[in-house]
């Protein structure tokens, strides 16, 4: 185990306990002696982690405090990286920056013995199918779900049939082959789907929408009977 993994178990290891807990504890569920466990604390308490405490005490962290990215496992890594690659060449330019510029971010403030991993992860994505072009820009879509205001749409559906809409916006769901926007719709007084590749027209209006997105979402979830992931 690295010394990075070994400081982001400790952290937690640290968050499980809302008591003080004892050195000696501590050094046995990290399978560590107490001298290595006690420079691994004032490591933490270097970095900014305002743990309160010594030895012969115990030991207890204080709330508030939010992980640096040194203390990303190996595996946490991959994943950022896996996801930032996916992003960068499935999604709009915007995104597709954003995405390369997290990765040379988190690249950047990584150890030496962490870094590496963000350039040599053997984990990549291959090419996937083409997908449509917007007509109308995407990150004008995401400001709407953002800020909670109503949009007007004109949309052509499959068939080719036009129509204009009022919709409530609350998520972009992200395909292989294409983006699709959900919202509530006032015409039809019920949750829709558009593809944002149909939409020909799209203005942000200054109304917020009367429900909160997470409540939108939430309910739009039920009605699909979707479990959101990690309940």
């Amino acid at each position: 185990m690295s010394r990075s993994e070994r400081l982001f178990d400790l952290l937690h290891a640290l968050r499980r306990h809302r008591r003080p807990v004892s050195g000696k504890v501590l050094a046995q569920e990290m399978g560590v002696s107490l001298r290595t466990l006690y420079r691994d604390i004032a490591s933490l308490q270097a970095q900014g982690a305002t743990i309160e405490g010594e030895p012969g005490v115990g030991y207890v962290l204080k709330p508030g405090f939010l992980l640096p990215p040194l203390m990303f496992t190996p595996e946490e890594i991959e994943a950022l990286t896996l996801g930032s690659r996916w992003v960068a060449g499935r999604a709009d330019a915007r995104l597709r920056e954003a995405a390369l510029s997290v990765l040379a971010r988190i690249a950047a403030v990584l150890p030496p013995d962490l870094g590496e991993e963000v350039h040599a992860s053997a984990l990549l994505i291959g090419p996937g199918p083409e997908i449509p072009k917007d007509r109308v820009d995407p990150a004008l879509l995401r400001k709407a779900i953002r800020t909670e205001r109503r949009l007007r749409l004109s949309y052509q559906d499959e068939t080719g049939t036009a129509s204009e809409r009022i919709v409530w916006p609350f998520a972009l769901a992200f395909f292989d082959t294409a983006r699709v926007l959900l919202g509530w719709c006032e015409l039809r007084r019920d949750f829709r789907s558009f593809r944002t590749d149909r939409i020909a027209t799209a203005d942000v209006l200054e109304t917020r929408y009367p429900r909160r997105r997470q409540a939108l979402l939430k309910a739009w979830r039920e009605a699909q009977r979707i479990v959101p992931s990690g309940s």
